[in-house]
């Protein structure tokens, strides 16, 4: 069924009933949607992307990250705390260090697939 509305962006009124129930039954829930929303938030920081980025070539601990990335190593430590509590990187201790590493390789995906996308012209 269709139906006419005053949709101001097209040039037609009418809405495609079917499409728009088709679409609605397979939208992702309001819940996930704001999770996925917080990840790319957190992926929206050029700094945490250089780290991500670091890591998905290397685990590497804190010392290591602060030279790489130039930075002090509070910095650093802030912006792996929130990579970590957003599920993006995780951590392991061996002795007296913890080490660095992404949480999975969905998030080297993800990284990638922005990547090639940004180089498309």
């Amino acid at each position: 069924m269709q139906k006419k509305t005053g949709c101001a962006h097209c040039e037609s009124t009418l809405v495609h009933t079917s499409v728009v129930e088709g679409v609605r039954g397979h939208l992702v829930d309001d819940a996930v949607v704001q999770e996925m929303a917080g990840m790319f938030k957190m992926m929206a920081d050029p700094t945490r992307l250089k780290l991500i980025n670091a890591l998905m070539l290397s685990e590497m601990c804190v010392c290591d990250l602060t030279e790489l990335m130039g930075m002090s190593q509070s910095a650093v430590s802030h912006q792996l705390a929130a990579l970590r509590k957003s599920r993006l990187i995780k951590s392991r201790r061996d002795g007296k260090q913890i080490f660095y590493s992404l949480d999975d390789e969905h998030i080297g995906l993800l990284f990638n697939q922005c990547l090639i996308h940004s180089r498309e012209e």
